[in-house]
């Protein structure tokens, strides 16, 4: 059976929508802390069970006679987050699963200027040391979160942020695909994947361009001021400013051919997703 968490996650649901496509109902479990959200996919014949990374009793029961188990990465970044990922591994190897595989992102490393990298890292360590086979999917940046950066200035017609790099933006729905055609080929990639990445790498100011809006660059302190004064804690105000710094050293801005691969067509372009969010 495959197991896969976050399922009423915005990731975790698309993959499970697209593993449906290709495995049979009933070899697919999830893995939610909320098992009333995940009721349709319940009639739908997967097997639903309640497990958070927080609670490992909870895990041994949602993994349960798993031969994969696919972890989103939880949606928050530091410590407490690896920590986390680490229980995940461990009720993984306790359940005796052949493979785990992990939703990580370009650019991990110990030494990337996001924290979510550096935590990203972290956990390919884990994985590595925990005697499975594994595959830790290296996706591109969210191209969602590129939107939601843009969506104040689109308003305004002002990207106001701080300076950036190219990024290689990719869709959920892409990398979501890319994952269930992994899952259901267990022997396709061993460790880290090549990034799994759009085909161009963009900055805002390429965004901002053909939505009408003037790209400008405020100073690092001031973003996170900003985001301070809209009540965003101070850590995660510095951490989502390690986007831009990472982005400025090129951390994610080397598009690869591999996503391309697994799709059998090319990935969706942020510009695409862009030109859909101005007319919707």
């Amino acid at each position: 059976m495959i197991i896969v968490t976050g399922a009423t996650g915005r990731l975790g649901g698309l993959i499970v929508a697209r593993l449906l496509d290709r495995v049979p109902a009933g070899q697919v479990g999830v893995s939610v802390r909320d098992p009333k959200k995940a009721q349709a996919l319940a009639d739908r014949g997967v097997r639903v069970r309640q497990g958070s990374f927080t609670e490992p009793a909870g895990l041994a029961h949602a993994f349960e006679g798993a031969s994969q188990i696919l972890l989103v990465s939880v949606d928050r970044m530091g410590e407490e987050t690896v920590r986390q990922h680490r229980t995940a591994v461990g009720a993984a190897v306790a359940a005796g699963a052949r493979r785990i595989v992990y939703t990580a992102q370009m650019g991990a490393s110990p030494v990337s200027r996001f924290q979510a990298c550096r935590d990203h890292a972290a956990t390919e360590r884990d994985l590595a040391a925990s005697g499975l086979s594994w595959t830790s999917l290296r996706n591109g940046f969210h191209a969602a979160s590129g939107l939601d950066f843009l969506a104040r200035g689109l308003e305004t017609g002002q990207v106001a942020l701080p300076a950036d790099g190219p990024v290689c933006w990719t869709a959920h729905e892409d990398l979501a695909e890319a994952a269930a055609v992994v899952l259901a080929d267990e022997g396709r990639f061993e460790g880290p994947t090549p990034s799994l990445t759009g085909s161009e790498a963009l900055t805002f100011a390429d965004l901002a361009e053909p939505a009408g809006a003037t790209r400008t660059t405020v100073p690092d302190a001031d973003f996170v001021r900003h985001l301070r004064a809209d009540g965003v804690p101070a850590e995660t105000a510095d951490q989502l400013l390690g986007i831009f710094t990472a982005a400025r050293e090129n951390e994610f801005a080397t598009p690869g051919p591999a996503l391309a691969e697994l799709l059998g067509r090319e990935p969706v372009s942020i510009r695409t997703l862009l030109r859909e969010r101005l007319t919707a």
